[in-house]
């Protein structure tokens, strides 16, 4: 079956016609992902998109890029009212992985000389913070002590929602909300996740740049890669194309999901508000590591890891994981109100995931989807544990300090 190509669609369960899972498989090269010297596990893998539905996703998919192989799967829909089913094709709100995206940005200005990682903030935006010891390198790294408004915001799942949905903030008044609150933390301290950190990292761009967040990532990145399907689209609220929408669960079970597609991500903006697609997120983890978009320099700095717990660290922008066959792999992880998104490549860059469910707001499913890494890079070497483990209460990246149910 591996060595010859082939599709097949599969329909999943009574009541759900719509249900499906597309599989495209091409043939694996020996020692293809470098890293992860051992096949993906497509079976593994199609067994972790089956329990994010059976915890109530309406759709997951993952697409594996591992040299000339491509492997997509996909399972559920992309639009419950239509019943259309998922795609790999699919556009969709990728939540954090954004962060990544002005990582490489700012990256790419300290590699032009016009801005100094171990600079205080203040000085290029002064008075912005209250603490001149505040550097570019703290904010990245997410050791600012900058409390992270989203924790206020979103502490009442839909309603915090729909009360941001069409609103349009500056960056300026984004970092005015974190800053009602005291520093949580000493700069330089341990890392603590806050979107703060990335909003000061999207006005550090902008300022010195002299041009709009939209413009520095397509001409910076979408462009040179030939990302197809990434957009910025901030203030609009749609999604251009073809898309997967997003479902947000309230916080009280016996309320429907909202729908959640449409917004103008303006709490997020350079912290979270991008659009893309498995393969456009594969090709930019990859192009990041194969060295298309930084010096050597600064992709090490990018990788000076503070620990985030005994298997994660956290560089400039970007995460590492370390999965149980010893294989460590980098890039990072998205919500997005009705989203959740992994997205990581090995350490040549030969081999990346993307996996996707279209839900949010669910600790099982957030849990459930990072066995995906597991089945990508380990494939059957992965250990027993890690393929049957589910999640433990969690955090999202929105609203880091509230608990999912």
């Amino acid at each position: 079956m591996l060595a010859s190509a082939s599709r097949t669609a599969v329909t999943l369960g009574a009541g759900a016609a719509l249900s499906a899972v597309l599989l495209t498989l091409t043939a694996v090269p020996a020692q293809a992902a470098g890293d992860a010297e051992t096949p993906p596990d497509l079976t593994a893998l199609s067994g972790v998109l089956s329990t994010a539905l059976d915890q109530n996703a309406p759709g997951a998919m993952a697409r594996i890029d591992d040299d000339s192989a491509v492997y997509r799967l996909s399972k559920g829909v992309a639009d419950k009212a239509t019943g259309r089913a998922l795609s790999t094709e699919d556009r969709f709100r990728v939540g954090s992985v954004t962060k990544s995206f002005s990582a490489v940005v700012l990256l790419q200005l300290v590699d032009e000389g016009k801005v100094d990682l171990d600079a205080s903030v203040n000085d290029y935006l002064p008075g912005l913070l209250p603490d001149d010891r505040i550097t570019v390198r703290h904010v990245l790294s997410h050791r600012s002590g900058l409390y992270d408004y989203t924790n206020d915001m979103f502490a009442q799942t839909v309603p915090g929602f729909e009360s941001v949905r069409n609103k349009v903030f500056t960056l300026q008044e984004l970092v005015d909300l974190s800053l009602e609150r005291p520093l949580n933390g000493e700069p330089g301290g341990p890392y603590r996740y806050s979107n703060t950190n990335f909003v000061v990292v999207g006005m550090l761009i902008e300022k010195v740049s002299g041009r709009s967040l939209a413009v520095e990532y397509r001409d910076r990145i979408i462009r040179p890669l030939g990302l197809r399907d990434t957009k910025y689209v901030h203030p609009g609220t749609r999604i251009p194309g073809r898309y997967t929408r997003g479902y947000l669960p309230d916080d009280d079970p016996a309320k429907p999901a909202a729908d959640a597609t449409h917004q103008t991500a303006s709490w997020a903006q350079s912290a979270g508000a991008m659009i893309s697609s498995t393969r456009d997120l594969n090709t930019f983890f990859s192009g990041l590591f194969d060295g298309r978009l930084l010096t050597a320099e600064s992709l090490k700095q990018m990788q000076q890891w503070t620990p985030v717990n005994s298997t994660q660290g956290y560089g400039l922008g970007l995460r590492r994981r370390d999965l149980s066959c010893g294989v460590s792999v980098y890039g990072h992880t998205g919500t997005m109100q009705g989203y959740y998104t992994y997205a990581f490549t090995t350490k040549d860059g030969k081999r990346s995931l993307t996996a996707m469910a279209n839900t949010s707001n669910n600790g099982a499913v957030l849990g459930t989807m990072a066995r995906t890494l597991e089945a990508a890079f380990c494939g059957k070497q992965a250990a027993p544990a890690a393929k049957q483990r589910t999640a433990e209460p969690r955090h999202e990246d929105i609203a880091p300090n509230v608990t999912l149910r």
